[in-house]
């Protein structure tokens, strides 16, 4: 396991730090080491190359095969490609480590690991079909299986980046694991996010109160820059297909998609710390 990301780990169920375990088994040659505390606590490496870090009760299923084969045919084909750059844009070049949390398959985890070339990556998510490939999305980045919604498997003050595209946002754990001085990048959906798209087929609404929600859950980060992002998707029937297929439109029946003109529209906000931000416009 990369260092800089095995010594940001801590077992889900003591606290002590993780070290490499000795080799359990092997797989075409490529020996798979999982993680162990020093309280003897085991963690597997699955063959795909995640660590399974997830403790106690029965975690979420995630994101499903298909839904994860949808969003990687989607995001391959370059359709949010306008998001992945300013991602890229918002991360510091000096970032030590790089932390996603819902991470999916690690699309925008890569992109910010191009722009800080020297530092290590973190996916966490709790579907297996996107850890799979979020193992292998890039040569500095390491997938590992815990619920954003508990106690995240990172020790306190040791994260340099948090990206939180589209997913749950845990503001306590957040705090928690942000170095001072840290940077979180959060990505929503703006009321009008592929609007055309929503109304053609009844698929499900963004939720007006997302902004006042936001706040209370990260109400220990202060706001550093906030810019709204939207780009055009001239689709066809198939890449819209895709599109409803790779969210939680999955579950839903909708009709059949065919051909479509919609936007993306999407807010990308950068939060430091309250306290460090109010420190830092004291001293200016």
């Amino acid at each position: 396991m990369i260092n800089t990301v095995l010594a940001a780990l801590r077992c889900p169920i003591c606290h002590a730090p993780l070290s490499e375990a000795p080799a359990a088994s092997h797989d075409l040659g490529r020996i798979m080491k999982g993680l162990r505390c020093g309280r003897g606590h085991g963690f597997d490496r699955a063959r795909q190359g995640y660590v399974h870090l997830g403790t106690g009760r029965k975690l979420p299923e995630g994101d499903t095969p298909e839904m994860v084969a949808a969003r990687t045919a989607f995001l391959e084909a370059g359709h949010y490609e306008p998001l992945r750059a300013a991602i890229a844009e918002a991360t510091p070049g000096n970032a030590g480590l790089i932390v996603d949390v819902g991470a999916g398959t690690g699309y925008y985890l890569a992109a910010a690991l191009d722009t800080a070339t020297r530092a290590g990556g973190l996916a966490i998510d709790v579907s297996k079909a996107a850890l799979k490939r979020a193992a292998k999305i890039h040569e500095r980045a390491e997938a590992v299986l815990a619920d954003a919604w508990t106690e995240l498997p990172i020790r306190d003050r040791a994260v340099d980046v948090l990206l939180n595209v589209f997913a749950p946002r845990n503001g306590g754990e957040f705090a928690r694991v942000l170095k001072p001085g840290g940077r979180l990048v959060v990505v929503t959906p703006r009321p009008e996010h592929l609007q055309e798209l929503r109304s053609e087929y009844g698929l499900l609404d963004v939720d007006p109160a997302k902004d006042e929600r936001l706040t209370r859950t990260l109400r220990a980060f202060q706001i550093e820059e906030s810019r709204d992002l939207a780009w055009s998707l001239d689709l066809t029937a198939d890449q819209a297909r895709t599109l409803v297929g790779m969210g939680p439109n999955a579950f839903h029946g909708a009709a059949e998609p065919t051909a479509i003109q919609t936007k993306a529209s999407v807010r990308i906000t950068t939060y430091v710390e309250r306290s460090i931000s109010s420190h830092s416009a004291g001293g200016s």
